[in-house]
């Protein structure tokens, strides 16, 4: 009984403890919110609503703002490059895989109320496969599964290894589908130092509910690296790797827009970001006035997700801001969506050093900081016209487009999806 009273004694203070630390931190984001410059904050909503008309117009309007008498107009050498070669994407993709008329993915959707990330991930993903001649639908809650099982009949079916996510899906219907249909179950690859569950745990489940694999959107590197992806391994369970990329489809340069906007910075403020972001960016985002925008923003509550939006945003932007996780920064683990996005879209880029950024790309096409002093100093340097930030975007914005894209992700992706299949048919 005392070991037990003690136990949960522990428990208690643990959470108290962490509950202290979110409010202590909380308070800090407060403050720091409270920094950034008045006009930042004044113009948010202006610009949004401009942003949002121009993509309004695009999808609407005859009056095009990207015609291609735009674009033949444009004397900007990073809008010429950025809409050649994602024309040139479009164009090589655009049906690639119709041959591969047995996998067919349906693949479980976050709201982006719960999950900004995965539901970005998952939109883009399932928008580039389908591109490329892959069937691909999303299965959201509100869905009933038995009824997406029976018209899609998917070969395929991916959700995140995570009890919130996983509590949606009715398993017994899933179970009866199967019993007559070659259908493959992937789960992500989650770590526990992730914050998930213990891993034996849900490798259990994994048996039980008779997955087949799974699936990460880390770098194929860092999964050999790290001895946590042994036990999938162990079970028998192959990981596939489906990096994070750039669709080419939203993601571009606009022409004829003017850059009058210093920065951009399009991020969610989770509290996992706010030691980077209190050290890197208090003092840029003080000194001088931009666009920020994201979930968890105080000023940004009528932020909602349209991607056809962000290209105009980035299309003011004489600096796109970007900034990773500690774990991104200590591994080569992956680049965040952001990296590929403000690339594509010509826009020069100011970023910390992630592990992965040289093994993807040549440093010499972004800007690249270790410290808060020299992010603040380069920062200035950009702006004022001190480096070539032309070079260097045009550099970054080539390599993601030919080779980062979600169509390049999409078929690699598809094409281990396939191989799975077939291995079990033959």
């Amino acid at each position: 009984m005392s070991n037990g009273m003690d136990g949960m004694a522990k428990r208690l203070i643990a959470e108290l403890k962490k509950k202290a630390k979110y409010v202590l931190s909380r308070r800090k984001f407060h403050a720091f919110e409270s920094r950034i410059h008045p006009s930042t904050l004044r113009l948010h909503d202006e610009v949004t609503r401009w942003a949002t008309a121009c993509a309004c117009t695009e999808k609407n309007s005859t009056e095009s703002l990207e015609s291609l008498e735009a674009y033949q107009r444009c004397d900007d050498p990073l809008v010429l490059q950025g809409h050649r070669l994602a024309e040139q994407a479009k164009k090589v993709f655009k049906g690639k895989l119709s041959s591969l008329s047995g996998t067919r993915i349906l693949a479980h959707l976050p709201s982006p109320k719960n999950s900004p990330a995965g539901f970005s991930l998952i939109t883009n993903l399932l928008q580039s496969l389908n591109y490329i001649g892959v069937e691909a639908e999303a299965w959201c809650q509100e869905d009933d599964i038995e009824a997406a099982l029976n018209r899609f009949k998917p070969s395929i079916f991916i959700i995140s290894d995570y009890a919130p996510f996983l509590n949606q899906v009715d398993w017994d219907v899933m179970r009866r589908f199967r019993l007559n249909h070659n259908l493959k179950l992937g789960l992500t690859a989650s770590l526990e130092q992730y914050g998930n569950t213990p891993l034996r745990q849900r490798l259990a489940w994994a048996e039980s509910h008779g997955v087949d694999f799974y699936y990460s959107y880390r770098s194929p590197e860092y999964v050999e690296m790290r001895s946590e992806y042994k036990p999938f391994i162990e079970s028998g369970y192959p990981i596939l790797c489906v990096e994070f990329g750039v669709n080419p489809l939203h993601y571009y340069p606009v022409p004829g827009i003017r850059k009058d906007l210093n920065y951009v910075f399009l991020a969610s403020s989770n509290q996992d970001k706010w030691d980077r972001y209190f050290a890197f960016l208090g003092d840029v985002l003080a000194s001088c006035p931009g666009y920020i925008s994201g979930p968890g923003w105080s000023f940004a509550k009528e932020f909602t997700f349209q991607t056809d939006r962000d290209r105009y945003l980035y299309a003011r932007a004489k600096v796109g801001l970007n900034l990773h996780i500690t774990e991104q920064i200590e591994w080569a683990c992956e680049l965040n969506e952001r990296t590929y996005m403000l690339a594509a879209c010509g826009v020069p880029q100011l970023v910390d050093n992630p592990a992965l950024l040289s093994k993807r790309f040549n440093p010499d096409g972004f800007f690249i900081v270790d410290t808060p002093a020299r992010y603040k100093e380069l920062f200035g340097e950009m702006v004022h016209g001190s480096v070539d930030v032309v070079k260097a975007a045009l550099l970054s914005q080539k390599e993601t487009l030919e080779n980062h894209t979600t169509f390049h992700r999409a078929e690699t992706f598809a094409f281990s999806l396939d191989k799975l299949i077939q291995e079990t048919r033959g």
